[in-house]
């Protein structure tokens, strides 16, 4: 349903030209062509000799040495011609000659001064990346909405792109409610908590693209409470977390309801996160105006559960795919794991749930298992975890040893 309404409503942010060291985790907002064929010119992929691969025909093959080549040769010192019988000495990364059409990896090789015996034959192309095999000049190498990650940042950097243009990075206003909330500089009081989820939304939301801010928290006062809603509309998005259960003082879905909010879903069939909604608050007296689509549509907002855990696990689900459409990101689905069971779980059907585990093993193993946890107010919990195992709402029992689905954090 979000990333339904993410891929179709959401306008672009705007866009903004960044130096490439400073795009890790922008969205790209132009498309990056190769400037030139990738590779430039047929590259050796091992250290050994180039050579004709139908010199190998029988073996051992006694071949003649007539130069030498390194990566970042100059083009004037390179052999003009490998012919029948010839080979060069060639590193990684260099140009291999013309007239080559294969290299012989350096082990199956035995140098005598101006020869050297192969006691390996190799077919043609064999440890060769021929020009353009990975993009001709002129190939889209990257498209609008990727995120620029490592390996992104990289292939732009491979095309001489010092800069380049990304969309801005969208505002996502957070409000927690409750009396019991305070900030971190107050001693809190025998029936209060801390503010522990600002800060937990505040790292997601930097992880998935946005800029938090965090406005103060709203107490369980009808007045208070729309100020700061009107405050949080400002932003390109609102998160709240808190006030959205059935409980006498849980004003947020009243609140919202009064500023004519349109309501996509109200609830999840998953645990922890049930009471989780999500809606539009249309352009008026209470929210703001604008020329872009998805401010004249109005301001969208999440309201979260207020127990730590379920908030955490809402924002990855709900939250997460709207602010990177807000971003500017291609559309994508949630991504999922696998692992084998450590041990037995036993549990109630009905919800999907999404409960602390810690997934290790190596390689093909991976293994998972549920962290004792006190429910979803259980942030330490969370903390000893790595990950969410992902129970389907119709198994109450699943053996050691069975596959589940895994969510990373």
């Amino acid at each position: 349903m979000v990333e339904a309404q993410a891929a179709g409503v959401v306008g672009k942010p705007f866009i903004e030209s960044v130096d490439l060291l400073m795009c890790a985790g922008r969205v790209l907002a132009e498309q990056v062509q190769a400037d030139r064929d990738i590779p430039p010119f047929p590259r050796s992929t091992r250290d050994g000799y180039a050579v004709r691969a139908s010199d190998l025909s029988q073996l051992p093959a006694t071949l003649e040495i007539i130069g030498e080549i390194r990566a970042g040769e100059k083009p004037e010192e390179i052999p003009a011609s490998v012919g029948r019988g010839q080979t060069v000495s060639i590193m990684t990364g260099a140009p291999v000659p013309a007239g080559a059409d294969a290299v012989v990896m350096v082990e199956y090789t035995s140098r005598h001064g101006a020869q050297v015996e192969i006691a390996k034959c190799v077919g043609s192309g064999e440890n060769v990346v021929a020009r353009g095999a990975e993009a001709r000049m002129g190939r889209l190498l990257l498209r609008k909405g990727v995120l620029l990650n490592e390996a992104a940042i990289a292939l732009a950097a491979s095309v001489g792109k010092l800069k380049v243009e990304v969309y801005e990075r969208p505002q996502v206003a957070v409000i927690i409610t409750g009396d019991e909330i305070v900030d971190l500089e107050t001693v809190p009081g025998p029936t209060q908590i801390r503010n522990s989820n600002g800060y937990s939304l505040a790292v997601q939301i930097r992880k998935a693209g946005g800029d938090p801010v965090l406005l103060p928290i709203a107490p369980d006062e009808r007045a208070r409470l729309r100020e700061v809603i009107v405050e949080g509309l400002q932003s390109d998005l609102l998160l709240l977390t808190g006030g959205v259960s059935m409980g006498r003082y849980d004003l947020v879905e009243e609140v919202l309801t009064e500023m004519k909010a349109e309501f996509f879903f109200t609830g999840a069939h998953i645990q922890p996160g049930r009471p989780v909604v999500f809606g539009r608050v249309p352009c008026g007296a209470d929210a703001p105006a604008g020329g872009d689509s998805s401010v004249s549509q109005g301001r969208y907002f999440f309201g979260l559960p207020g127990n730590p855990v379920s908030t955490m696990v809402t924002f990855e689900l709900f939250a997460r795919p709207m602010l990177e459409a807000l971003a500017g990101m291609s559309a994508r689905s949630l991504m999922f794991l696998h692992a084998r069971l450590k041990a037995e779980i036993r549990t109630k059907t009905g919800l999907k749930r999404f409960l602390p585990a810690m997934l290790s093993g190596e390689f093909e193993n991976p293994e998972v298992e549920l962290v004792a946890w006190q429910g979803s107010g259980d942030i330490a919990a969370v903390a000893r975890a790595n990950c969410y195992a992902v129970i389907p709402p119709d198994r109450d029992r699943i053996a050691s040893g069975e596959w589940v689905a895994v969510m990373m954090r």
